[in-house]
């Protein structure tokens, strides 16, 4: 009888520990070492998408917009603003208590056309357009003062190598059009945290030019609180100690380090693909897509380790990281379903189409119970 007391009690406290993570989320667990959150799409932070919704409210505590606080969709024409999905954007993370980020300032990719072109459809001057990145700046920050946790300021200006992209921001100023960037997204609010942010940060050439022009920047006296590590990896890439020793190196440069876009691509890809430009674009193949009706158990289970394999870095360092956003909420929504290959099936986030956790969501938040 001893025994079988013994047993029976060893048994509830199995139960129990189970049922007490089946009751935490991640918000709980990761979020007592830093912000845990994802992007919304414009449907979610509508109010539209209850699935999502419920997600947010379990797992999160922030959020940053997927597409509608950047430029081309804020400012289709000059001087006339459209604030209507960012102002929801902003409204729900405050209802759902969730941190608000920013994203993004200035970014050559969704940048409307107009913003590089004088009257006369010729290249702008060096000065009109210092003017025109103060006065946009000046107008969305200032618009959201005191209610943007932080601002991606400037967003992948740095290429592979090291070398300055070649951006139209960068040919028409120069280097110097990050220093004007972060001077006025910290006139317009001298309280938001404000953040670089890259893809490819486990690159030897962008991960010191990274450290330098947050060294040069702190030196002019200028406000850059973090380093946004843009995480979209595969199966079978980045290389892994190369992406910790980024992670450090941003730390030892005396700034917060964010993992900012998380997902996981599964797919196999075309040859020439690389990165995360947005630019690129691959005509659709089968071969491309061969998961069309779900993820085999070998590949779901590589993929559930593969996930863990970096929450396990991220525990590691957790006194460096403040805060972790997965680029979108569920496998139905995620960018990776059509680019850069339109039209495919992917399944490189936390959630399933059916907005379920998968395995690997426990297995996080176990880690971070200990």
């Amino acid at each position: 009888m001893k025994t079988a007391r013994i047993f029976i009690s060893s048994l509830v406290v199995v139960v129990s520990s189970f049922a007490a993570y089946a009751q935490q989320g991640m918000k709980e667990t990761v979020g007592q070492y830093c912000l845990i959150g994802s992007s919304l799409n414009q449907r979610q932070s509508d109010g539209l998408d209850a699935a999502a919704s419920a997600i947010v409210r379990t797992h999160f505590n922030t959020a940053v917009a997927e597409n509608c606080m950047k430029s081309g969709p804020l400012q289709p024409e000059e001087g006339r603003f459209d604030f209507r999905a960012a102002d929801n954007f902003v409204d729900y993370c405050e209802q759902n208590g969730l941190k608000a980020i920013g994203h993004c300032l200035v970014w050559h990719s969704q940048a409307p056309g107009w913003f590089f072109k004088d009257k006369d459809g010729q290249q702008v001057t060096r000065e009109e357009l210092i003017k025109r990145i103060k006065a946009h700046i000046h107008t969305v920050v200032g618009r959201y003062k005191g209610r943007i946790h932080g601002w991606d300021v400037v967003n992948e200006a740095i290429e592979d190598n090291g070398t300055f992209r070649k951006s139209p921001f960068y040919n028409i100023i120069g280097e110097e059009f990050i220093d004007i960037a972060f001077q006025a997204a910290h006139e317009a609010d001298p309280d938001a945290e404000l953040y670089y942010n890259d893809y490819s940060m486990s690159q030897k050439g962008k991960r010191e030019t990274t450290c330098k022009l947050v060294k040069h920047l702190k030196e002019k006296g200028l406000r850059i609180d973090g380093v946004g590590m843009q995480s979209h990896n595969g199966l079978d890439y980045p290389n892994v100690d190369e992406y910790e020793k980024s992670l450090l190196a941003f730390a030892d440069c005396g700034v917060k380090v964010m993992i900012t876009e998380l997902d996981f691509n599964v797919l196999p890809n075309p040859k020439g693909f690389g990165g995360a430009a947005v630019e690129q674009n691959f005509d659709y193949q089968k071969k491309y897509n061969p998961y069309t009706n779900g993820l085999p158990k070998d590949k779901a289970k590589e993929l559930n380790e593969r996930i863990f394999e970096f929450f396990k870095i991220y525990y590691r360092h957790r006194d460096k990281i403040s805060r972790i956003n997965l680029w979108g909420i569920s496998d139905a929504n995620s960018w990776l379903n059509g680019w850069p290959v339109p039209g495919r099936t992917n399944y490189p986030l936390l959630f399933d189409r059916d907005y379920k956790a998968k395995p690997v969501v426990e297995d996080i938040i176990k880690l971070y119970s200990k």
